[in-house]
């Protein structure tokens, strides 16, 4: 049988590991469980990407060669990944010896058909991107990626046919719509590669730290053709038979897990490669969105990295891993913040999960000594069919959500199955139950208990995949002895705890926390992280005040300004989002066009009332998704108060719309 084969980013080591990283291994963490649970066997591949411009440069500012400041950089990785519990399968390092191997001969391949020539290059290049951004060398341009300078680059390079495959890279997503997720970045990798594919460089000639390149010694290989093929040496291409024979097993790659950022290169590129060399194409990019922090992504230039550690410590490691794959939409941008960590933490966890098996537990202790209660048939009602028929739902759209990605769809789901148990508690009142003396009561109460304990075991199992070490408790405690990773989805059904198993003690997996409290200490924890570099004497840039929120210390010139598009915009229609209790969908006129702009205030505006309303808009905001639904551009507004209650900016003359705010 294949291996289920799913990689993560192999990561740059020009700085130690920050969230973002963090919770796109644990999404892949989360999955190989999951994939083990349905029975297959599973690998996966996480390293370190350590050669480039970018890290010769990190080396020599830190006073290291390359080797020694990668060697640390890369243990950081590795061994977060190891405190967490993230279980790879294989590291890998770019640097190695092995994955030498494998890149020579992937690209003894694609030379050998033909797809590899000498050339001269002009043009600008993005040292952080590792990107060549355009061929117009005359003209400074910043890089669209990171909006970091470009340096000119003139030099002769071997150069990759890429041009050669823009016709059969279309023909690709068009035969398999699903070979880039989601839907959106698909339609941007099309419309890249039909604008028109240009020979890519694949050496260099500055740098020197880099693997060698077979047909020039004073050049290296591009990095993104080095570090790309680290998928293959990472389960044994280019090394023994033994090895070969595992990478046959594995490859092609199910899933690759990609930030949206590095899209290009493994939609684009990678697959050119391939199909240059001719190995069979990985069958998914998934490229999910930014982890956003105040609205930003997390950079260390920009002083906001926020680091796993300390939330690991204030909320346990299942806390968080639940918080990231329920809280943040797999595929999407999306929104981190302190509060939002532990509120989630309380409301579902320690409330909800929390609350449902400590009490259950304990009526099993105290009513039934401990044992598993034998549910009678005959004190069955409609309430417990509706449970079970509820169940089997339950475990088929987790089941369904989880294959596809939908990781907090399905958390959801499983959420709503627990609330309903919790309800049914509060129904059926077992506590009184257990003061009745009349055998129906009694047998009402074995089955309410019963009935309320198979939901946790249910529960637990799913929740395996997302919150390991809780869910093992969990499945402890109701007096399994075994590993619950061995536990087969298949397998799972309602009615699967016997009676008169003796449980486990009962104790809180999930104690409430103090939010202020807990906020103040991941604030302390995180007080000696990066501040932000000041972009200039003026010390221009934005610092962490103790609060945790960003504070402007500069200021800005009027071509600064200038860059801001404000537009007076007529709001023609206003609805609110299936989903979302803060946003509204508005349709906007702004004078050349009318467009739809996303907008929290849906607790302070009903839709109807601003339909025919004057506002600002910033029209010229980089397009943004949110609930499914695309913002081009943002609706400008006062906060008042604690509550920050926003204010729409509005006119009291009548001004055209489209009409220029200077």
């Amino acid at each position: 049988m294949k291996t289920y084969y799913l990689t993560t980013p192999i990561y740059y080591v020009n700085a130690r590991p920050h969230l973002g990283h963090t919770y796109t291994t644990i999404i892949a963490d989360a999955v190989v469980r999951f994939q083990r649970m349905a029975g297959r066997d599973v690998a996966l591949v996480t390293g370190t990407d350590e050669h480039g411009k970018k890290i010769e440069r990190s080396a020599e500012a830190a006073g290291m060669d390359p080797q020694k400041f990668t060697d640390g950089v890369s243990a950081e990785f590795r061994s977060l990944w190891d405190r967490l519990g993230l279980g790879y399968t294989h590291f890998v390092r770019t640097s190695s010896p092995q994955h030498r191997k494998a890149v020579l001969k992937i690209f003894a391949a694609v030379e050998k058909a033909g797809y590899i020539y000498k050339g001269s290059y002009r043009g600008r290049y993005c040292v952080s991107d590792e990107a060549f951004i355009t061929d117009t060398a005359e003209e400074e341009v910043d890089c669209p990626l990171c909006g970091r300078p470009t340096e000119l680059v003139e030099e002769e390079n071997y150069f990759f046919k890429l041009s050669a495959f823009q016709e059969p890279l279309l023909e690709l997503y068009k035969k398999d719509p699903g070979f880039v997720r989601p839907q959106t970045r698909r339609n941007e990798v099309v419309r890249f590669v039909e604008e028109g594919l240009k020979d890519l460089s694949i050496s260099r000639k500055n740098l020197k730290w880099g693997i060698p390149f077979p047909l020039e010694s004073d050049q290296v290989f591009y990095v993104w053709f080095d570090a790309l093929t680290s998928y293959l040496s990472g389960v044994g291409y280019g090394k023994g038979p033994e090895e070969e024979k595992f990478f046959r097993k594995c490859w092609p790659a199910d899933v690759h897990l990609v930030g949206k950022e590095i899209l290009r290169f493994h939609a684009v590129y990678w697959p050119a490669f391939l199909m240059a060399a001719g190995l069979p194409l990985p069958k998914k990019i998934y490229a999910h969105g930014w982890l956003l922090f105040e609205q930003d992504k997390m950079s260390k230039s920009k002083g906001n990295v926020v680091r796993a550690e300390p939330l690991a410590e204030a909320v346990g490691i299942d806390g968080l891993r639940y918080y990231l794959m329920r809280d943040i939409v797999f595929g999407q941008d999306s929104s981190f913040s302190y509060d939002g960590l532990v509120q989630r933490f309380n409301s579902d966890l320690a409330n909800d999960l929390g609350n449902l098996a400590s009490r259950t537990m304990n009526m099993i202790g105290r009513y039934f000594e401990g044992v598993v209660p034998e549910p009678g048939k005959e004190s069955e009602g409609r309430q417990e069919k509706d449970i079970r028929e509820l169940a089997a739902k339950t475990l088929a759209d987790y089941q369904m959500r989880f294959e596809n990605f939908e990781f907090s769809r399905a958390l959801e789901a499983l959420w709503q199955f627990i609330g309903r148990i919790n309800k049914y508690l509060v129904e059926t009142q077992p506590w009184v139950l257990a003061g009745k003396p009349d055998e129906a009561s009694r047998a009402k109460l074995s089955t309410v208990l019963y009935t309320s304990a198979e939901a946790v075991r249910l529960s637990a199992v799913l929740l395996y995949p997302v919150t390991p070490r809780s869910a093992q408790k969990l499945w402890a405690q109701l007096g399994f002895t075994d590993a619950l990773e061995n536990q087969r989805l298949k397998d799972l059904a309602w009615g699967g705890l016997p009676a008169g198993q003796k449980t486990g003690a009962a104790e809180a997996i999930f104690p409430r926390l103090d939010k202020k409290e807990t906020v103040q200490k991941i604030i302390a924890a995180t007080a000696g992280e990066e501040k932000p570099k000041n972009r200039n004497e003026k010390g221009k840039g934005k610092k962490m005040s103790s609060e945790g929120f960003g504070e402007e210390t500069g200021i800005i010139s009027i071509d600064d300004f200038a860059k801001v598009d404000l537009r007076v915009g007529e709001i023609k229609t206003a609805e609110r989002i299936e989903g979302a209790t803060k946003l509204l969908k508005l349709m906007v006129d702004i004078g050349s066009e009318v467009r739809q702009v996303l907008a929290g205030i849906a607790e302070y505006y009903e839709p109807e009332s601003l339909v025919g309303r004057k506002v600002v808009v910033v029209a010229n905001l980089k397009p943004r998704k949110m609930r499914g639904h695309e913002s081009q551009g943002m609706v400008v507004a006062a906060s008042l108060g604690e509550e920050g209650k926003p204010v729409l900016v509005t006119f009291t003359e009548e001004v055209p719309n489209g009409a220029r705010l200077r």
